[in-house]
């Protein structure tokens, strides 16, 4: 097919798609790495921060067919820049939004096994988690003010 032109299938329909350099179309040769258009098309990639993206992307890269890698922390921060407490954090992110497991050697360990997990459905709804902290903060400051207020109050009207 000349002039850089792919037919892709999409439904019943067919689609041409340009490709720019058609002699160089990338091929899977051995072993690969997939990420899901899920990622994209579900909304995690807008709640996810930098760290949390580049440590999703080393990790996708280092996993084996069922998801698992084992590199140490020390050696995925230098890999992708990141300290260790952007690391912990981006670790924490990426399994809260359930994009990935990990499992410690040991209790004392930092280092474990990373698994990549199937990103079957929505992101968490944080929208909730978050109303509910901001009123307990603006609550606690509320309630401080007012406390502070009458014991002023009160040394103000004293006998």
């Amino acid at each position: 097919m000349g002039g850089g032109y792919m037919k892709i299938a999409r439904s019943n329909t067919m689609r041409k798609t340009h490709i720019p350099q058609p002699k160089t179309v990338r091929k899977i040769k051995g072993s690969f790495a997939w990420i899901d258009h899920r990622l994209l098309r579900n909304g995690y990639l807008q709640l996810m921060t930098h760290p949390d993206l580049v440590l999703y992307l080393f990790l996708v890269l280092a996993a084996d067919r069922n998801g698992v890698s084992f590199y140490r922390k020390e050696k995925i921060c230098d890999a992708i820049s990141l300290d260790f407490r952007q690391f912990e954090i981006a670790k924490d992110r990426l399994i809260s939004l359930k994009l990935i497991a990990f499992e410690a050697y040991s209790i004392l360990s930092p280092n474990g096994y990373y698994q990549v997990l199937p990103i079957e459905t929505q992101p968490p709804n944080r929208a909730d988690e978050l109303m509910q902290n901001l009123t307990l903060q603006l609550t606690n400051k509320w309630n401080a003010v007012n406390a502070k207020n009458r014991s002023g109050d009160k040394r103000r009207s004293g006998p």
